[in-house]
């Protein structure tokens, strides 16, 4: 657990936008700013200052406090954001995950990745992502062993799962659905239609699908900016 507080500490002090990454990260956590105001013994005006970059860059002693805080208040609850963080691992064969600095919406996501969506276009402008997953569809169906796949959740599972090598899409969005943890979107890449079933799939677990026609490096660069 120490070495996940000394990666977000890390992120945080090394941010260009440090309040953000401290919103990200309580969001993540799923804490409000009040509550973590009444644990911190401070007012939410603070939190909400520190966030939106009004305060002078908060101190390590701040952000330590902040980062031993949301910790506690997890293991309060039974402790489960910290049983993800510290089961995933950043390095596989089959997949490559990449953590954003600040959460983004479906919606930024297609705009940045020139998508066109498909399915439950409703929901991309609430749903919020802070990272993505790019999968290699047909190593990780093929190959990868059934223990590897909650890792494919990184360090936060409300993210995109953006596969590549994929034919029809019926694959991947099978899996997805006898997974018991889901994506909030899932991209296809290179392809143009896409499989009437992993459609319904998709609409009945209210996971948008998303098309792109981009290649994956220009994929890769655009987000590696957020």
């Amino acid at each position: 657990m120490e070495k996940i507080k000394l990666m977000i500490t890390g992120e945080i002090v090394m941010s260009d936008s440090p309040g953000e990454v401290m919103r990200k990260w309580r969001e993540i956590f799923n804490i409000s700013q009040s509550e973590l105001a009444s644990y911190l013994n401070i007012t939410s005006s603070t939190i909400s200052d520190y966030e939106g970059n009004r305060r002078k860059n908060p101190g390590i002693k701040v952000i330590k406090r902040f980062v031993n805080a949301i910790f506690e208040i997890d293991a309060k609850r039974g402790g489960e954001i910290t049983k993800r963080l510290m089961m995933s691992e950043r390095e596989s064969d089959y997949y490559e995950t990449k953590e954003f600095a600040r959460s983004i919406t479906v919606e930024d996501l297609v705009k940045l990745i020139d998508g066109e969506v498909l399915t439950n276009k409703d929901l991309i402008g609430e749903l919020k992502i802070y990272g993505y997953t790019l999968i290699d569809s047909l190593k990780v169906i093929l190959d990868m062993p059934y223990e590897e796949f909650p890792k494919l959740y990184g360090t936060v599972g409300e993210r995109a799962f953006i596969f590549i090598g994929v034919s029809t899409g019926r694959s991947p969005l099978v899996v997805i659905r006898v997974a018991p943890v889901k994506p909030k979107a899932v991209v296809l890449v290179g392809i143009k239609k896409v499989d009437e079933l992993a459609l319904k799939i998709s609409e009945r677990e209210r996971i948008p699908i998303i098309i792109t026609q981009k290649d994956v490096k220009e994929i890769k660069e655009k987000l590696s900016r957020i």
